[in-house]
């Protein structure tokens, strides 16, 4: 019994069978539902003219090593969560007729539209939000732009820097007092003579306040008995 196979490459898939087969150098592992990062030994199959991993859910950037599939015709990476930057290496590609990174997250510019690059057309880069740069309609420097980053209003800006201004005084002002009582402290307990002079001078502040109050008391009683 004859075998035949579905090969997708160039966004066209055909069946082949036969003796044909013998002569074809592609792998095609489109809608695998494939995981994790694309290896970076698939550069080395220099020999094949299509590679397709579209329809996964590979993740991580596109290896820079794809530079090496010197006879590649088509590379399609299409509908995957790619992120990180279309790899400039790619430029050297000059057998490629068909690329698509389409629908995945990469970021930054596309690669620079000379040799075989030059040929592909919007869709073979829409999808990508953070992406920018011809054919895109998408300028880098718009996306690059100051602007887009979001600042707070005057007034909000006013509150938060009188705020601020208030909580630094609060601060600066507990650290000096604390300061300060550290500082009578280590006095004290450094020199004998102003310690007992302290001392002599706190036990006098009490005295007088026991006496005064002690005179207001007796005062208050006699004028009370008096009326």
């Amino acid at each position: 019994m004859e075998e035949w196979i579905d090969f997708t490459t160039k966004s066209v898939s055909h069946s082949y069978g036969g003796n044909i087969l013998e002569y074809m150098s592609g792998i095609d592992l489109s809608c695998n539902k494939l995981t994790g990062h694309i290896p970076d030994e698939l550069g080395n199959l220099s020999e094949i003219r299509a590679l397709n991993l579209s329809h996964n859910n590979l993740i991580g950037v596109i290896p820079s090593s794809f530079s090496k599939l010197k006879q590649i015709e088509s590379l399609d990476l299409s509908y995957n969560n790619l992120s990180g930057r279309i790899p400039t290496q790619l430029l050297e590609l000059n057998s490629l007729e068909v690329f698509s990174v389409a629908h995945n997250n990469l970021s930054g510019s596309t690669p620079e539209r000379k040799a075989q690059f030059g040929t592909f057309e919007e869709s073979s880069y829409e999808g990508n939000p953070l992406l920018c740069g011809p054919p895109l309609n998408t300028s880098c420097s718009k996306i690059e732009s100051p602007s887009t980053i979001p600042t707070t209003s005057g007034d909000d800006e006013g509150e938060g820097s009188s705020f601020m201004d208030a909580y630094v005084f609060c601060v600066s002002f507990l650290v000096s007092d604390v300061i300060a009582l550290l500082e009578v402290f280590v006095i004290l307990y450094v020199n004998p003579y102003w310690r007992k002079a302290w001392f002599s001078f706190v036990e006098g502040c009490i005295t007088a306040c026991r006496y005064s109050t002690v005179g207001t008391f007796i005062e208050l009683y006699i004028f009370k008995r008096c009326a």
